[in-house]
């Protein structure tokens, strides 16, 4: 089976694309190499990496990526994971599959650190079934 290239793009790679990013490596294995990147770098939000761990998976080890830095990689699927990088991307020339799902943003959430906490969360667990899906109808048993 041929190892699939994707990508996973967001406003600043600090948050939702980091979480989708740590998810389709969990889910995809050795099936895919798995990218995230930013049409902005805002560096990884200490709150996404307490949600992750919180499910058992570590991301201090993510870097917040430009796109651009990826320009040379033939994707197979791009997913966009907001609305604002999808209608803000740079003209990516590839034969890449696109996919697109605005998750809403946990870090513009306002309220009490349980209110933002549980805000958090409530993404993670939709990204998570977003990319279980993603895996199981785009790389299983091909």
């Amino acid at each position: 089976m041929d190892r699939k290239n994707i990508l996973v793009l967001c406003t600043g790679n600090s948050c939702r694309s980091q979480i989708a990013e740590a998810y389709l490596r969990y889910f995809a294995a050795n099936k895919a190499s798995i990218y995230s990147a930013g049409i902005e770098t805002h560096g990884v939000n200490p709150k996404a990496i307490a949600t992750m761990r919180e499910d058992g998976i570590d991301i201090t080890g993510h870097t917040s990526n430009h796109v651009n830095e990826y320009a040379g990689i033939d994707f197979d699927f791009i997913l966009t994971v907001c609305d604002n990088a999808k209608e803000n991307c740079p003209y990516f020339p590839s034969k890449a599959k696109r996919l697109h799902f605005n998750f809403p943003d946990p870090a513009k959430v306002v309220g009490t650190d349980a209110v933002i906490e549980q805000a958090f969360r409530d993404v993670r667990e939709q990204i998570k079934q977003y990319c279980a899906d993603f895996v199981s109808e785009n790389l299983n048993g091909h």
